[in-house]
């Protein structure tokens, strides 16, 4: 037979495991012919030749169809060459040709007997087709970016059929393989074809109707090897034995799927460079923890792929080969603009205001549901591509509400958990939402669904109730480790098990919680001891009240100005003697939506400034900028209050490394705290306010100055014996365990249903 295959998607993609036992296949069988084709200049198709792990072509096709050459000499395969040659009327004369139309940007990679350039789909005028036709060269326009000038019949397709015929083959032992409809021209020669898993869509659909050309399952060698099965090349026997067991299943007995990567990728030099994630955030640390040892495991997450670099885009990294030699990174190749659309702009403006229920802020646009859905299909493909049989799939956040409902039909054997970190709104604040039922229906696909808070999963239920018929399986009772009744977001009761459409369902809170081993630590080093000593000095005899968050709107802090203002003219004997320290994370430079908010808050400091300052004392100091985590912890320690006041919150780790910085130094500090942020229904101890009631902020911010030491030191001891209990690593444990029983109490209901 001959294998006539794309490279990029192709036959360098796929599963590892598929791509060695297809390249073992083909080193195996001295009666495969390998043909690449590829769209590439074969200037960059020749390094591959010297990986060893890839088999050598015997012919390769590239400049989408221009040149094609013997695999092993790299020397022209003639006549079928020069027949291509004398149709091509030049580079120069085709270049200067278009070099009068707009639009068009030439591509700087190796190219002979074509011309390729980057442009928009506007930019392809018939002026530009009747220019092309006048030189007797076709256009090839692809992928929506892509303009290629070739001789007069010249693709992918059209050579390959020269080759076979130069080479006297029959068109019955060919198969053609490919992911893009750039492809297109190989299946319209009348080969057998195969479209590899995660194909293109348009390829998908222009080769609907045609009967030799199979849609495979799997991607890249997996679906060439699909179709060798599926077309009997080489024999039943010889095809068996190679894909005994072939199947979509991975390895990963737990499965993490999130949005960001366990490490950072920077530019260094013109190199990718990986190194341990900068960020504070302690859930990354204890997420990997339940990697170490011997279990198998996979992170799958999104990576920018820039196609016009027309480089391989490499799916599986080494994490940490010496703390987790069974883990490997898996990539979701997205471009720039998929994670501007998805993450930045769809999630944050869409998704983000309703769930914080800022609805009305809320912009909906079906083109973006579209790339939502298209990204969420790619993490639920390459998480099936990932996991062992019946492994637990771990979910994290909005972002991926619709993995479950792409992933369960293609992997129904394996237990997928779900974990929202973000707020989750009562049911008439979520029923916005245009989609609420596909969102809904996808997450009724987990086989357990974790929140922070009970309040939050008592939502869901609601919402849940609107959407089809429900049956609670199980409740249990909140108290004592959460408030009931005095907090806005306390709950007395809350369901654990539901089962809807018979298919049961395990709930459960968790709120996440904090690595306080790593507050220790930081406070222990000195440049942290420094910082103190600094700041100690610089507020000396000022009393500091301190305030720490992103630059959002959910978060209150104009509201939190405006109320601190208010107390300043309500108790003028406060003036010279206490300061509000504000620090505001700025938002991605591509959120626009938040310059007017920042707007607003710089406006209010400096109306405060203005009018209540004295020599030597300013009453508000702010900080527009990211603070290091060892100068936060400095600032903590500092702080006499602590005032968390958002508007609404999932929970608000903030809160909690004030409590243990407090706690670990002997502190006294005083917890003001929203009682709409998710932790309000677990730190008992903290002073909690109403931060849509200006009234009640200027309050109890004045009520957290003034109380007695012996209060002050009682609640910060019940507070940091809730941090330091309910610590991260108690989280991870007791949400797997959660999953744990979902599937034991899962199993029974079956037995129960069948006996």
């Amino acid at each position: 037979m001959m294998l006539a295959t794309d490279l990029d998607g192709t036959f360098l993609g796929g599963d590892p495991d598929n791509r060695q036992r297809l390249y073992q296949l083909i080193n195996a069988h001295p009666g495969i012919t390998l043909v690449f084709v590829t769209g590439r200049g074969l200037e960059v198709v020749v390094p591959l030749l010297s990986d060893p792990a890839i088999p050598r072509p015997d012919y390769i096709i590239c400049d989408v169809g221009a040149t094609v050459v013997d695999g092993e000499t790299l020397q022209p395969v003639y006549p079928v060459q020069s027949e291509i040659e004398a149709d091509w009327p030049g580079e120069q004369v085709v270049a200067q040709r278009l070099s009068v139309f707009p639009g068009l940007e030439r591509q700087d990679v190796p190219q002979q007997r074509r011309c390729s350039y980057f442009c928009e789909p506007g930019a392809v005028t018939d002026k530009v087709r009747a220019a092309m036709e006048g030189l007797g060269c076709d256009l090839l326009f692809s992928a929506g970016m892509y303009l290629d000038c070739l001789p007069r019949g010249v693709n992918k397709g059209s050579t390959l059929r020269r080759l076979v015929e130069h080479m006297g083959a029959s068109m019955e032992e060919v198969l053609v393989a490919g992911d893009t409809l750039n492809d297109l021209s190989m299946y319209e020669q009348g080969f057998k074809g195969v479209c590899v898993g995660e194909s293109e869509p348009a390829l998908i659909e222009a080769t609907g109707d045609r009967a030799k050309v199979l849609h495979a399952r799997l991607s890249g060698c997996g679906g060439i090897l699909e179709a060798i099965s599926h077309f009997g090349f080489l024999g039943p026997l010889g095809v068996d034995s190679e894909l005994r067991d072939l199947q979509i299943k991975g390895k990963a007995d737990l499965v993490m799927v999130y949005h960001r990567l366990p490490y950072e990728e920077v530019i260094e030099d013109g190199k990718v460079i990986r190194r341990p994630p900068s960020s504070p955030n302690g859930i990354l640390p204890t997420l990997l923890s339940f990697f170490g040892g011997d279990q198998p495991g996979s992170w799958v997450a999104w990576s920018i792929h820039d196609p016009r670099q027309r480089e391989a885009f490499e799916v599986h990294t080494k994490v940490d080969a010496e703390n987790y030699p069974n883990l490997v990174a898996a990539r979701v190749a997205l471009s720039k603009n998929d994670v501007d659309v998805f993450y930045k702009r769809f999630s944050k403006e869409a998704f983000w205001p309703t769930l914080h229920t800022f609805w009305e802020r809320a912009i909906f646009r079906e083109e973006d549901w579209a790339v939502f859905l298209k990204v969420n299909r790619l993490f639920a493909e390459r998480t099936a591509a990932e996991a062992a049989e019946g492994a637990v799939v771990w979910l994290h956040d909005y972002n991926l509400w619709m993995v479950p409902a792409f992933l369960r039909p293609l992997r129904p054997d394996l237990n997928i958990a779900f974990f929202h970190h973000t707020y989750f709104p009562s049911a008439d604040v979520f029923n916005v939402l245009p989609w609420r039922r596909e969102i809904i229906g996808s997450l009724l696909q987990c086989d357990y669904v974790g929140f922070h808070i009970p309040r939050q999963a008592e939502n869901f239920v609601d919402v849940v109730r609107g959407v089809a018929p429900i049956e609670v399986l199980e409740e249990k009772g909140c108290a004592p480790r959460y408030l009931t009744y005095g907090c806005a977001v306390g709950l007395d009761r809350m369901t654990t098990r539901i089962s809807v459409h018979g298919r049961p369902i395990g709930l459960g809170a968790h709120p996440v919680g904090l690595d306080v081993g790593r507050v220790k630590n930081v406070i222990e080093t000195d440049d942290c001891q420094q910082q103190i000593v600094e700041l100690r000095q610089q507020l000396k005899g000022v009393r500091v009240v301190l305030s720490v968050e992103r630059l959002d709107y959910t978060k209150g802090t104009h509201a939190k100005l405006l109320a601190f203002e208010a107390l300043l003219e309500a108790h003028p004997e406060l003036i010279g003697k206490v300061t509000l320290i504000t620090i505001c994370v700025p938002a991605a430079r591509e959120m626009t939506v938040y310059a007017e908010l920042l707007s607003q808050i710089e406006q209010a400091v400096g109306r405060i400034n203005g009018q209540f300052s004295r020599v030597g004392w300013t009453p508000v100091q702010f900080f527009y900028r990211a603070v290091p985590f060892n100068e936060l912890i400095a600032y903590y320690l500092m702080a006499d209050v602590m005032w968390i006041t958002p508007l609404r919150d999932g929970l608000n780790l903030v809160a909690k490394e004030y409590v243990a910085t407090q706690g670990l130094c002997g502190g006294n500090g005083v917890l003001v705290l929203s009682e709409f942020a998710g932790a309000a229904a677990e730190l008992h101890g903290a002073l909690l306010t109403n931060p849509h009631d200006p009234h009640d902020l200027r309050d109890t911010l004045y009520i957290g100055l003034t109380l007695g030491k012996a209060e002050r030191e009682a609640r910060l001891k019940e507070l940091f014996g809730v941090v330091q209990h309910n610590d991260i690593k108690r989280w991870g444990d007791e949400f797997l365990e959660g999953v744990k029983h979902a599937r034991a109490m899962a199993l029974e209901h079956l037995a129960e249903e069948v006996a």
